[in-house]
């Protein structure tokens, strides 16, 4: 599974419409609105690579109100779970 963090630019009175219309795209897992140099946050998980110009340039970039993207994409996830086993010593409790 790859995973994509995209950054959305929306235009301001469109927040809301664009994240609700994003949310909705199939591939797309996740949509936060948040405070900075971005308005919106969207996590893609696609299966192949040639999958992400279809979701988030065919797809994301042309929905009303998205002003541009920025795309990561992730090469490891960690999540708690992971980093607790990986920095733990091997002492039971």
């Amino acid at each position: 599974m790859i995973t994509a963090v995209v950054l959305i630019a929306t235009e301001p009175n469109k927040i809301p419409e664009a994240a609700q219309a994003i949310a909705e795209l199939d591939r797309v897992s996740e949509v936060y609105s948040v405070a900075g140099d971005c308005d919106l946050i969207a996590l893609v998980r696609v299966s192949q690579h040639e999958e992400l110009a279809d979701v988030i340039a065919d797809r994301i970039s042309k929905v009303p109100g998205v002003a541009s993207t920025e795309t990561y994409i992730a090469f490891r996830t960690y999540s708690r779970h992971d980093l607790e086993a990986a920095f733990s010593l091997g002492l039971d409790d």
